[in-house]
């Protein structure tokens, strides 16, 4: 009834409408100390929900640094999927649900469970003619394969190993079960203009080498090696992710072997004996061309991997908030618990990445759970789930979708949070944005609930910057949001930049803008709470990219 007269009022004299506003106010109040209220109602007349509100007070900032102090303390080890402390975050988080009064998903347990094959590094043997080359100087390369030999008696140089309408470097060239040699970057022309973009803006292909080594797998290519432009640089800037075990559902020993040389290799491959950049002058004729050059040399290459296979578990932490009349529709709310681990005396403690949005996820499956207690439940279910092995190449989110606890047909969108906890170089004294990425990429109704949910309660600086198409650094592609969005269901991705501390040992407690942290928690909370109490299901209405 009391919803009906406050929509439903629209007449009466300003001293009147006042009136009447003071007694709602009034009414609230006594409201909202009673235990039993229905969320679906009490909308008041400009557009907020008064128990949306009154349960996001519950969201704390003491409550997320206690949190926060605890998963990223060094005890805790950096959370390594598989490791000591990953298991102890998993069991700290379960806690944090079981206290709020969260039933187990499973009656026994919280945990969705699963094995992984861990890649153990070995250095790399790789001898061409009778030169043996230097693990770690003349090149490096990443545990992505178990043990192989690779053996070829010519090299394929293919320019930068680009297929692109505008620029292919495939084109007239066979190059399956071949060694083939590329270039990092991408053409440009004598104007500093990218032949792929036609604009000074490099395209994906000069950021993100996963392009051009998912070509070279299409194309069935055995072995890449890659030249990059600072050998040294990049085993410093890279030496954790060289050095530390990667992780995998299934080994795939069909993927090419990927390896990063050095321009004096690359040199030496050529032909090439001077001491001077010679690869440079390659780099000169494709851009004065402004067409791929294609070479083959014949040179004997042997590539030896004696990489080493250990088995482990993981888990994903699940906190489900069973909804009322549309229970059987789902809102899903992720964020990764794990994080890089140690080395040596090291620990990475990944405050920020992503130990801020795993907080906030516990906070705000607290805030849920106590509006269920009190008779203000949503109607549909939310799952609340701390995924692990995101920093492994998301493997927790990419083993749920594959492995779904609750239906994906019903599963209406995810919400993921990761790095929510501090300032990035671009917004260094505005700390009052956040990131939006792949909200408008599946539904435009779910783009549309973020909005508004900013518009009426957290007035924060929505940022799309990170959402176009075209940005070089696809972090659309790179937290666990995408699993979902590859299935088709709509996401939002809440994130707040990469900072000088990103995967490294200073990611730490004391640098973490906790109100910050707690308005981009509120702005997820008051999304999730409209998803899952309105009356009609958001739904796909955007052709997948």
């Amino acid at each position: 009834m009391l919803n009906l007269s406050i929509v439903g009022y629209i007449g009466g004299s300003d001293i009147s409408k006042r009136i009447f506003f003071f007694l709602f106010l009034a009414f609230s109040d006594f409201l909202f100390s009673q235990p039993h209220v229905d969320s679906r109602k009490y909308r008041n007349y400009i557009g907020k929900d008064s128990i949306a509100e009154y349960y996001s007070k519950s969201l704390s900032v003491e409550n997320m640094s206690i949190n926060l102090n605890a998963l990223a303390s060094d005890s805790y080890e950096g959370r390594e999927t598989g490791k000591k402390g990953q298991k102890m975050a998993a069991s700290y988080i379960s806690q944090q649900f079981k206290a709020a009064g969260i039933p187990p998903y499973k009656d026994t347990t919280y945990y969705q469970s699963f094995l992984l094959n861990v890649i153990v590094p070995k250095p790399v043997e790789v001898r061409l003619e009778k030169k043996q080359y230097k693990n770690n100087k003349d090149f490096y390369t990443y545990p992505e394969q178990a043990s192989r030999y690779i053996f070829s008696d010519s090299i394929v140089f293919l320019g930068y190993g680009i297929k692109d309408i505008n620029y292919n470097d495939y084109k007239g060239t066979d190059v399956k079960d071949k060694v083939v040699m590329i270039l990092s970057g991408e053409p440009i022309s004598k104007d500093s203009l990218s032949l792929i973009t036609g604009k000074k803006t490099m395209s994906s292909w000069a950021t993100y080498n996963k392009l051009k080594i998912e070509e070279a797998r299409e194309s069935g290519i055995r072995a890449l090696l890659i030249v990059v432009d600072d050998i040294a640089r990049d085993i410093v800037n890279n030496k954790h992710r060289i050095e530390s075990p990667s992780m995998k559902f299934e080994l795939d020993q069909e993927n090419p072997f990927v390896l990063y040389i050095s321009k004096k290799m690359a040199n030496v491959i050529l032909g090439y004996k001077k001491e001077k950049d010679t690869i440079q002058d390659i780099r000169q004729k494709i851009s004065e061309s402004q067409r791929p050059l294609t070479i083959e040399i014949k040179r004997k290459l042997a590539i030896s991997v004696k990489n080493t296979l250990q088995k482990v578990s993981s888990e994903n932490v699940l906190g489900y908030i069973e909804g009322s009349d549309l229970k059987d529709e789902l809102i899903i709310v992720t964020a990764h618990y794990d994080h890089l681990g140690k080395s040596g005396k090291a620990v990475f403690n990944g405050a920020d990445d992503d130990g801020s949005g795993t907080v906030a996820v516990i906070e705000m499956a607290k805030a849920f759970a106590k509006a269920k207690k009190e008779g203000a439940g949503p109607r549909r279910s939310i799952l609340f789930m701390a995924v692990s092995g995101e920093e492994k190449g998301l493997l927790g989110s990419g083993y749920y979708v594959n492995n779904p606890v609750f239906s994906l047909k019903n599963t209406l969108c995810d919400l993921n949070i990761d790095m929510i906890g501090r300032l990035d170089s671009r917004h260094e004294n505005n700390p009052n944005y956040v990131y939006i990425i792949g909200s408008d990429k599946l539904s435009t109704a779910l783009h549309k609930a973020g909005e508004n949910a900013n518009k009426l309660y957290t007035q924060l600086d929505l940022d799309y910057t990170y959402n176009d198409e075209k940005d070089k650094n696809r972090y659309y592609y790179r937290s666990d949001h995408y699993n979902f969005a590859k299935k088709g269901i709509p996401v939002i991705f809440y994130f707040c930049g990469v900072h000088a501390d990103y995967h490294k040992e200073t990611d730490e407690v004391e640098k973490i803008d906790f109100n910050k942290m707690k308005k981009i928690t509120e702005l997820v909370f008051f999304t999730a709470w409209d998803l899952a109490n309105r009356d009609d299901r958001i739904v796909v209405d955007v052709e997948k990219k």
